[in-house]
Order: structure tokens, then C-alpha cells, then sequence
């Protein structure tokens, strides 16, 4: 069946997102209070979790559990779980989609003539923008007041963080030597911690793939890694614990805090500052 184009019902907060609505007939309305709100990525997950009431969320990704991947995964233990599928959206009947984009989501392009009221939140890769996407959600899901808690909540804990990092040099080095360049949020929590990003001094793009055998060359103050790679579980993580690197000191910060712009941000600045002060009281 041929999907319509949605129409707009309304912008929320500005940011780039927008809530629609599509049908074959009149615009559907949305409720002040969604009782069937579905996430469709990740990242919108961890904005559900933390903003709406738990009888609300009628489906989350199959990743919402994994502790690796999701801030929120012990929020999200005995939801439902969808797998990408338009059929399974289809038979909830939501009042409520949200997606970090949407546009990721092959379920949401699948659906039939018919769909459903939908809040398409930009990717968030600085603070700002994460604090946006929390608006956005709160008043979506019907809880403006436990987005601004929660946003007066982040900027407490991030009140005062220190920058020991005083300019050095950092990577974020990944599984098969894939490293994090600028523009993401990872460099946004180097720069807020007072790192410099290797990847940005050599001119990488966002996501690039550096040699053993360049990163030692490059000598960076420091590694950022996964702390799922901090043990050899795979080839991938295998190559992070080669001899050749095992003089530069490394900073390890969950997967979970870092994947996606959510409220796990301020753990990871937190842990990324102490981690970074210790090993400069220690001469690193």
C-alpha cells in the first residue's frame, strides 16, 4: 500500500522537531497525555524512560535492555520489546512515535497508508541539543515539568566540573581502530572536560579508522575506551590491548553513557573529569 505524505499538527520547542500526523481521512489528534507511546530507536528509548510514566510506554526497541548500549536499561526491564517492525506498530495502535531520527527506522517507513502521530527529535551532539530533545519529549509524552526537573537535575551535576584534561591529547579509540572525530558527542565531552581530540588535530572526519601503528605515532596523553573492551572478548577488542599501546593511558567510560545523546551525558563528563584528574595527580 502507498504511504501519504504527513501533515504537520504542530511544532514543539523548535530544534528542528516536529510532532505529525497522517491519515486517510482527518488529522488524528493527539492526546495532552499519550497512553501508547512507541519508541522506535535507541536513543528516543532512554528520552521515554526517563520522562514518561511506565504505564505509558507500550513498545521500546529490542536493544531499551541491553546495560551496553542503554543509560536507561534497568527502566526498561519487562516492557514490551519490538523488533523494527511496522506490523507489530500496526496492532499497538500508538498514540505517540517517538524516533531519534525517525527517518533510521525501516518500521515507520513501512507502514501502510495509515500512521500516527509522530515526534521526530534531531540527533543531539552537545549538551544543548540533549537538553532540547528532553523538552521536546517531556511535552510530548505530557510531563513538561519532569523535563525541566530532569534538565535542573543535569546542570547541577555538571555545576562546577573541573577541566583537568588542561589541553591534552585524546582519542576515542574503538573496536578494529575506528576513532571518534569532531562534531559528535563524544568531542563535545572531551572539549567540556578540557581534552583535545586527536581525531580533530589530524584532520579525521567523524568516524575514522587509525592503525596501531599511526596512534602510536601520534602519541596522544590519552585512550578513551568502551569499558566492555577493557577485557579481550573479540579481534576487535583484541587490538586495543596490543603492546604497542599499553604505555598510554586509558580512560574507560561505559558504551551506555556515550551512544546516545540522553541524560547519561552528565555521568559520562563526571567519570571522564575524575578519571582524567587522577591520573594527572599520579603524573599520568
Amino acid at each position: 500500500m502507498r504511504r501519504r505524505g504527513p501533515l504537520a499538527l504542530a511544532a514543539l520547542l523548535g530544534g528542528g522537531a516536529a510532532l505529525w500526523a497522517a491519515s486517510t481521512a482527518t488529522p488524528a489528534k493527539t492526546p495532552a497525555v499519550p497512553q501508547r507511546i512507541v519508541s522506535i530507536n535507541l536513543c528516543a528509548d532512554q528520552l521515554v524512560l526517563a520522562l514518561a510514566d511506565r504505564g505509558q510506554i507500550a513498545g521500546l526497541t529490542k536493544n531499551a535492555t541491553d546495560l551496553e548500549m542503554s543509560g536507561e536499561a534497568a527502566k526498561a526491564r519487562g516492557l514490551p520489546l519490538l523488533s523494527n517492525s511496522a506490523e507489530q506498530i500496526l496492532a499497538i495502535e500508538p498514540d505517540l512515535i517517538i524516533g531519534m531520527p525517525a527517518s533510521r527506522s525501516a518500521a515507520l517507513r513501512a507502514l501502510p497508508e495509515q500512521s500516527y502521530p509522530l515526534l521526530d527529535l534531531d540527533t543531539a551532539n552537545t549538551l544543548d541539543e540533549i537538553y532540547v530533545s528532553i523538552r521536546q519529549t517531556a511535552v510530548a509524552v505530557g510531563h513538561p515539568e519532569r523535563g525541566a526537573a530532569l534538565i535542573a537535575r543535569m546542570q547541577g551535576e555538571l555545576a562546577g566540573l573541573p577541566k583537568p584534561g588542561r589541553g591534552r591529547v585524546a582519542a576515542y579509540y574503538q573496536r578494529r581502530g575506528y576513532m571518534t572525530g569532531t562534531g559528535t558527542l563524544i568531542d563535545e565531552l572531551m572539549t567540556r572536560v578540557g581534552l583535545t581530540n586527536l581525531a580533530g588535530k589530524l584532520g579525521k572526519p567523524p568516524l575514522s579508522q587509525l592503525s596501531i601503528e599511526e596512534m602510536v605515532a601520534a602519541q596522544p596523553d590519552y585512550l578513551i575506551v568502551e569499558s566492555a573492551t577493557d577485557k579481550v572478548t573479540d579481534q576487535g577488542s583484541e587490538m586495543l590491548h596490543h603492546p604497542a599501546l599499553k604505555d598510554i593511558p586509558r580512560i574507560s567510560v561505559p558504551q551506555a553513557w556515550t551512544v546516545c545523546g540522553s541524560p547519561a551525558y552528565t555521568q559520562a563528563a563526571r567519570s571522564i573529569a575524575a578519571q582524567v584528574a587522577i591520573r594527572e595527580r599520579r603524573g599520568a
